[in-house]
């Protein structure tokens, strides 16, 4: 039975996002999956989160665009009525490394409205109305979760586009926690490392012989689930009095050593 509320969970069925829902499903919180594919490919998955006694509901639609984005909060609305946890996770590499000297404008668009604009936009939508639920309810809590990238701090130029989003999105993070303070509703910034997923496969013999060679101090890849469990201990309220916060899942990656 449901006693946490409703958590959206933007690229919820797969990857990174995945391994964020198993974990609010398990915490008993309803789900909001909202994916590009057809929810026919997302049946297996959806099964697997229906069988911890909670709603799950697919929302297909593309938060790059106005109309996705509308299409996704009709669903959500009609399901849930209200959603008490954003979680802005849904985002995309570049389909080419390419050197920023020679990079394409529309490789640059494309990401940047899916990490960056998109989520900027949609947190805005779902923002009001957890401001208007505040409004008629002071007991309701609700809080968002952006989830970035050490690519935030570590530049790699021949991906500057998504480098680029994930700084901007973590800026974003500290805008909507200086905005929504005033009611309450905390703003967090999940920060991966490197993690396992199908977004990481194609570098994935690169990133065995990286961290086998000592780049990251906890020798090993990191997994969805990782980051799960921070976004899960944040969706219980574990901590109420943080907004802004950062909190990385890197495995000691980006700690500075001499």
């Amino acid at each position: 039975m449901n006693t946490r509320g409703v958590a959206l969970v933007t690229g919820g069925g797969r990857g990174i996002g995945l391994g964020i829902s198993r974990c609010l499903a398990a915490e008993g919180f309803d789900l909001a999956i909202v994916g590009r594919s057809p929810e026919q490919d997302r049946q297996e998955v959806l099964r697997e989160l229906r069988l911890t006694g909670g709603r799950v509901r697919y929302c297909p639609g593309n938060i790059a665009q106005a109309s996705g984005r509308a299409d996704i909060l009709k669903r959500v609305k009609e399901e849930f009525r209200s959603v008490h946890v954003l979680v802005n996770n849904a985002g995309v590499a570049p389909r080419k490394r390419l050197d920023l000297l020679e990079a394409s404008e529309e490789s640059f668009d494309r990401v940047i409205g899916i990490n960056l604009k998109g989520p900027h936009f949609l947190t805005r939508s779902v923002a009001a109305m957890m401001v208007e639920e505040k409004k008629k309810d002071r007991g309701f809590w609700g809080c968002i979760i952006n989830i970035t990238s050490v690519s935030a701090s570590l530049v790699s130029s021949e991906r500057a586009d998504y480098c680029i989003s994930k700084a901007g999105w973590s800026m974003a993070t500290r805008a909507w926690a200086q905005r929504l303070a005033e009611f309450d509703l905390p703003v967090y910034e999940v920060r991966p490392g490197i993690i396992r997923s199908d977004m990481t496969e194609p570098v994935r013999e690169k990133y065995d012989q990286l961290i086998s060679g000592g780049l990251v101090p906890q020798a090993r890849w990191g997994t969805p689930e990782d980051v799960g469990k921070v976004v899960a201990s944040l969706a219980r309220r574990d901590f109420p009095y943080s907004t802004g916060a950062v909190l990385t899942v890197d495995g000691g990656l980006t700690i500075h050593t001499l």
